[in-house]
C-alpha cells in the first residue's frame, strides 16, 4: 500500500479527522538511520504525527518542526514536515533500545523518557515562527500530543499512533489517526467516541490487516457519516543540497573555516536527516572564505 493521508469531516461539521498509512516512510527512516526496534517505533510515531500536522498547513512555503526531548536514552527526536506530504526526521541515538513491556509491546515511553517536553514550531513565513510547547505525559507520543493540543492550541483531540516491527526488525505496518473536536460537538457524540476508542484495535494492527485510511475511517467513525475532503500522498524526503550545506559552513564564520583548513585541510558534513555526506576540499573551503 502506498503511503498517504486522508482528511475528513463529519456531515455536521463538528469532527475533523486525519488518517495516515505511513509504513513506507517509517521503513525508509529505519534504513537510513539503522534504528533499533524501539527507536524505530518512536521515530515512526513522530514522523506520522508530523506528516498529519504538516498537511494541515495552508501555504506550500510553510513548514512544521515537531521535536521531542525526553530523559530517555534516545535523546532528541526531530521531525520536519510540509503541506505537500514531505516529511523527514532523526533521533540523537538511533541504537537506543529497551526491553519489551510486560504486555509484549515496545517500550516507546521508556526509550523516549517520561520527563521532558515536546515542541511544535510552525514557520508560516512571518517575522517570527509560532512556537508551542508542553511537558511530556508518558513519552508514548500520542498521549503527549493530546496534551499539547489541549493546552497549547485549545484543541481537544484523540490521537493514535503505531508502528509494528517485524521479526527481521523491518517495519511491518505503521500509521496513525488524529480526531479533533470542533465547536458545537454534542456531548452524546463525545461519549460515543470515547466508547469507540476504548474498543478500537491499535492503528498499526488495522494497517497490518490491510485496511486503507478510508476503511479505517469507516470502521471506526463511519456512524458519524464522515466525508473524505482530500487525499495527500506522503513520502520521506530530505531537501538538503550542497548549496545549503555551503551556507551552513559560511554561517560558522571565516575563522572557523580557517581552523578546518589548518587542522584537517578538508571538511565533511553529514546531513542529520538523510545521512548524505558532503565533502569539501581545501580549495572548496578557501573559495568559501573568499565568497
Amino acid at each position: 500500500m502506498k503511503d498517504y493521508i486522508i482528511r475528513g469531516i463529519d456531515n455536521k461539521g463538528t469532527l475533523r479527522l486525519f488518517v495516515a498509512s505511513s509504513t513506507n516512510i517509517v521503513e525508509k527512516a529505519r534504513r537510513i538511520h539503522n534504528t533499533s526496534p524501539t527507536s524505530t517505533a518512536a521515530l515512526g510515531r513522530t514522523l506520522t504525527a508530523a506528516a498529519m500536522m504538516g498537511i494541515a498547513m495552508k501555504s506550500d512555503k510553510d513548514s512544521l518542526t515537531f521535536k521531542i526531548k525526553g530523559d530517555g536514552p534516545i535523546g532528541n527526536i526531530v521531525t520536519v514536515a510540509n503541506n505537500k506530504g514531505e516529511v523527514k526526521g532523526y533521533v540523537d541515538y538511533p541504537f537506543a533500545d529497551m526491553p519489551s513491556r510486560p504486555d509484549g509491546k515496545l517500550d516507546v515511553g521508556g526509550v523516549v523518557g517520561r520527563k521532558g517536553y515536546l515542541t511544535v514550531i510552525r514557520d508560516l513565513g512571518l517575522k517570527e515562527p509560532y512556537v508551542g510547547m508542553s511537558n511530556l505525559v508518558s513519552g508514548e507520543i500520542a498521549d503527549d500530543l493530546v496534551k499539547y493540543f489541549y493546552l497549547s492550541e485549545q484543541q481537544p483531540s484523540a490521537i493514535n499512533l503505531g508502528v509494528l516491527v517485524d521479526k527481521d526488525i523491518s517495519v511491518k505496518a505503521a500509521g496513525g489517526y488524529m480526531l479533533q473536536l470542533l465547536p458545537n460537538v454534542e456531548d452524546k457524540d463525545i461519549d460515543r467516541i470515547e466508547e469507540i476508542l476504548k474498543q478500537a484495535k491499535p492503528i498499526s494492527t488495522l494497517i497490518d490487516e490491510g485496511l486503507t485510511p478510508e476503511e479505517v475511517m469507516e470502521q471506526l467513525f463511519g456512524e458519524f457519516k464522515m466525508e473524505v475532503l482530500d487525499r495527500v500522498p506522503i513520502e520521506y524526503k530530505c531537501n538538503c543540497t550542497r548549496e545549503k550545506i555551503e551556507k551552513v559552513l559560511l554561517s560558522l564564520g571565516k575563522e572557523e573555516i580557517n581552523s578546518m583548513i589548518e587542522e584537517d585541510g578538508k571538511a565533511e558534513i553529514v546531513c542529520h536527516f538523510c545521512n548524505e555526506k558532503y565533502k569539501f576540499s581545501k580549495d572548496d573551503l578557501e573559495k568559501l572564505i573568499d565568497y
